[in-house]
């Protein structure tokens, strides 16, 4: 069989090429109207694209009007099965929006615009959906304006997150202090404006230890903070270089380590980074995530660092996004609370305590009008 995709302006243009290229009896499987041509993306001119066969199989000498009629039946088959295949191939597309349509208005106004806008934040559907129904519940029958669901999806957030991890991080209960977390999302940073603060606020004795010895910079900017705040700062290459720094600065308040960060879906980096530092001696330890990572990449790190135990989460560059559902999702699903959400470069001025009113302002943000 041999088949062929032919164009031209008209339909009685297009058959004539298919009688002249395939014969008589070409039968045509498929036609459709495309655009061609043009200067970007405009005056594309509008042509009628014909798939045609023929079967070039037949044996006429034995019969040629019996093998002719066998021919043309074997391609009406086949076209009534390419047919049936382009109608399955749209009814599953029709369904799947039909899906997604049904989805996207799970609640009437103004229900849905409250659902869409935690959505939009990168809020898990699931949680978002318990939310919204939770409150719609609530106020049965009564109508609500924007200002009173809004009032209550802040209410509902803080009610949830109460019940899960402890927000802020005004004392920290254990003398060693590990920051960990991928590459990039400001650890370095972090530490040091932990550290300014409890030395300027707090006038606490701080020493600094860093295993952040692939990047160079890390290990200077690190240095930089130490000479301003005036406190000691150890290099660990190892586990024993680690102990010995730790034990030299026994008698210091808080020893804050800034731990390497790595490609978070390399599953060697946990593992790794336990041959350096000590993570089952008396220590807290704090998960360092960006507020501008995705929502399904948040998911992914926290799986590879819950393997050792993370008292709380810090935020960082809350400036940089304005879609905060990552905080909710982190806290809801794995009972993680928060202890620092930063917002910006500055030491020590950028970072804030955690606070579950915080956290729902930030989330349900321009809802409100």
């Amino acid at each position: 069989m041999k088949v062929k995709k032919i164009k031209g302006e008209t339909m009685p243009e297009v058959m004539q090429v298919v009688k002249k290229e395939l014969g008589p009896d070409a039968v045509i499987l498929n036609s459709k109207i495309v655009y061609e041509g043009g200067f970007l993306g405009l005056f594309k001119k509008r042509k009628i694209e014909v798939l045609a066969a023929v079967d070039h199989a037949a044996t006429p000498k034995k019969n040629p009007v019996k093998q002719k009629v066998k021919n043309r039946q074997k391609l009406e088959k086949a076209a009534t099965i390419s047919a049936q295949d382009s109608l399955l191939k749209e009814l599953r597309e029709m369904k799947s929006m039909l899906k997604e349509q049904k989805n996207d208005d799970l609640f009437a106004a103004p229900y849905q615009e409250a659902y869409q806008h935690l959505l939009a934040a990168e809020v898990d559907s699931s949680i978002a959906h318990e939310i919204i129904q939770a409150i719609q519940h609530r106020f049965e029958s009564k109508e609500i304006d924007m200002d009173q669901l809004s009032n209550q999806l802040a209410f509902e957030i803080k009610n949830r997150l109460a019940q899960k991890g402890n927000f802020g991080g005004d004392a920290f209960d254990k003398q060693i202090i590990h920051l960990v977390g991928p590459t990039g999302v400001g650890k370095t940073t972090t530490i040091a404006k932990l550290a300014a603060e409890c030395v300027l606020n707090r006038k606490k004795k701080v020493a600094f230890i860093t295993t952040d010895t692939y990047r160079i910079a890390a290990i200077e900017q690190l240095k930089t903070y130490s000479k301003i705040l005036d406190v000691p700062i150890e290099i660990a290459y190892n586990m024993k270089d680690y102990q010995k720094a730790r034990d030299q600065f026994k008698d210091y308040d808080y020893i804050f380590v800034d731990t390497a960060g790595r490609n978070f879906r390399d599953d060697k980096y946990v593992d790794e980074l336990g041959k350096i530092v000590d993570l089952t001696y008396e220590v807290n330890t704090y998960l360092v995530l960006s507020l501008t990572t995705r929502a399904s990449d948040v998911e992914v790190i926290y799986q590879q660092f819950n393997k050792i135990p993370i008292k709380q989460a810090i935020l960082t560059k809350e400036d940089e996004t304005n879609t905060y559902g990552t905080v909710l999702n982190l806290c809801l699903k794995h009972d993680v609370g928060l202890a620092y959400i930063t917002n910006g470069q500055d030491v020590p001025d950028d970072i804030q305590e955690a606070s579950i009113d915080q956290v729902a302002n930030l989330i349900v943000g321009g809802l409100r009008k």
